[in-house]
């Protein structure tokens, strides 16, 4: 029975921490100006035309207008499945199959939320020269590297 419950805790959990990362990372919250490109931390060091910062503000202007706008609709989405989830774990009887449909549906949506992003940071990217391309290639990898050391530290 203990196994069943940390499931279901799993299950309810689960969504609810993809959410809000999916949040943090399409660039919701405080730092929504630089959310697409996961920080200015990327474009340190790359040195921009005046085309290209016109090209990319253009850019975040306009995924910062479709942010607030499907803001609204994705979280009475969420809240109406996080109740729908909450409802099945206090049914009598355990439905396996509702579960696994919701959290089905709720994976699909999160992976669509994932690619809609990813295009997004293409188009951004796709701004660049190769060279451009290089350096942030260069300045994720330090990111990652300061990132490792942190969560060591923390292990």
């Amino acid at each position: 029975m203990k196994f069943s419950k940390r499931i279901a805790a799993t299950v309810i959990a689960l969504p609810l921490m993809m959410g809000s990362m999916s949040a943090m990372a399409f660039g919701g919250g405080h730092h929504e100006g630089k959310g697409m490109m996961g920080g200015k931390h990327l474009l340190r060091g790359v040195e921009l035309t005046d085309v290209q910062k016109d090209e990319l503000r253009t850019l975040r202007e306009e995924n910062r207008e479709e942010m607030r706008a499907g803001k609204d609709n994705f979280r009475t989405q969420m809240m109406a499945e996080r109740q729908q989830m909450q409802d099945l774990m206090l049914a009598d009887n355990f439905d396996e199959a509702a579960v696994r449909g919701l959290a089905e549906k709720m994976s699909q949506q999160q992976v669509e939320r994932r690619i809609e992003m990813a295009k997004k940071r293409h188009e951004m990217m796709s701004i660049l020269t190769p060279e451009q391309k290089a350096q942030v290639k260069e300045n994720m990898a330090k990111m990652a590297e300061r990132h490792q050391k942190r969560m060591s530290h923390h292990g």
